[in-house]
C-alpha cells in the first residue's frame, strides 16, 4: 500500500513561534499518514530540534550543484546535514518567478537523490495550457525531463506533487475528478517505464487542499496526500488535513 503524505510548504512565511506551535500540536502525528514540514531555510535548525521525531523535515528548494561558487544556493548535502528528509523541486513559483525550466528542475531532482534526500517533484499546467487541452502533454514533458536525467527508475525513490496552476488565484477550482484524472495519468506514464515504481509512487495534490475539501480529494484512488500551502501555516487546519489523510 502506498504511504499517505501531508507536506506543508510554508513558502517565505513563518517564524520561530510558528515552529513552536506546529511542534506542540504535532506530537500525535507519528501515527497514520506521514507528516512533513518544509519551512524557509533559516528555520530548518529550529524545526529539526523542536519537531517530534515522527514529523519529517523538508526544504523548499535545493541546488543542482554539490558545491562551488554559487552564492545563495544550498546543496543537498547541507540540507541532509540540517536534518532534512525531503526537498521540493520545480514548484510552480520557482518555474514561473525564477525561470526554472524542466532541465534545471530535473538536475535538482537528481542532486536531491544523490544527497540521500527524497525529492518532491512539482508538476502542473497553466491556465492557458489547460484551456488549450495541453495538460497531459505538459505533464509528460515535465516527467520526461526527469526520466532523461535519472533513468527509468527515477521515481523509485521520489514523490510527485501535481499543482493545477490554473486553479490557483484564478477563481476556477479543480474538482476531485479533475485531480484524479491527472494523478492517474502520472502513474500511467511512470508505469510505462517501471511498474514497481508506479505502484509505490506517492502522488500528492498541490492545488489548495484545505481542511474542508481534503477528505473528498483524498478519497480519489490516485491521490496519496497533499502538498499544502497556506493551510500549513495554521496548525489546526494543517493537522485537520493530516487527520483526513490518516482516515483515508
Amino acid at each position: 500500500m502506498r504511504r499517505k503524505i501531508i507536506a506543508g510548504n510554508w513558502k517565505m512565511n513563518g517564524d520561530g513561534e510558528l515552529v513552536r506551535r506546529i511542534a506542540e500540536r504535532a506530537a500525535d502525528a507519528a501515527s497514520g499518514a506521514e507528516l512533513a514540514v518544509c519551512p524557509p531555510f533559516p528555520l530548518l535548525a529550529a524545526a529539526a530540534t523542536q519537531l517530534p521525531s515522527g514529523v519529517r523535515l523538508g526544504a523548499q528548494d535545493v541546488s543542482e550543484y554539490e558545491a562551488g561558487a554559487y552564492t545563495g544556493e544550498v546543496s543537498g548535502a547541507m540540507l541532509r546535514e540540517a536534518g532534512c528528509r525531503y526537498a521540493i523541486v520545480g514548484h510552480s513559483e520557482r518555474r514561473t518567478l525564477y525561470s526554472e525550466d524542466n532541465a534545471r528542475v530535473a538536475g535538482k531532482y537528481v542532486a536531491a537523490q544523490r544527497a540521500g534526500l527524497t525529492p518532491i517533484l512539482c508538476i502542473g499546467e497553466s491556465l492557458a495550457e489547460r484551456d488549450a487541452e495541453r495538460t497531459e502533454a505538459v505533464v509528460a514533458e515535465q516527467l520526461g525531463a526527469v526520466f532523461e536525467a535519472a533513468g527509468d527508475r527515477a521515481f523509485a525513490e521520489g514523490v510527485v506533487a501535481y499543482e493545477p496552476v490554473w486553479a490557483i488565484g484564478t477563481g476556477r477550482t479543480a474538482t476531485p475528478e479533475q485531480a484524479q484524472a491527472v494523478h492517474a495519468f502520472v502513474r500511467q506514464r511512470v508505469a510505462e517505464r517501471d511498474t514497481d515504481s508506479a505502484e509505490a509512487l506517492p502522488i500528492l495534490y498541490g492545488g489548495s487542499m484545505k481542511a474542508d475539501n481534503a477528505a473528498e480529494l483524498l478519497a480519489q484512488p490516485d491521490v496519496d496526500g497533499g502538498l499544502i500551502g497556506g493551510a500549513s501555516l495554521d496548525p489546526e487546519a494543517f493537522l485537520a488535513i493530516h487527520r483526513a489523510a490518516t482516515e483515508a
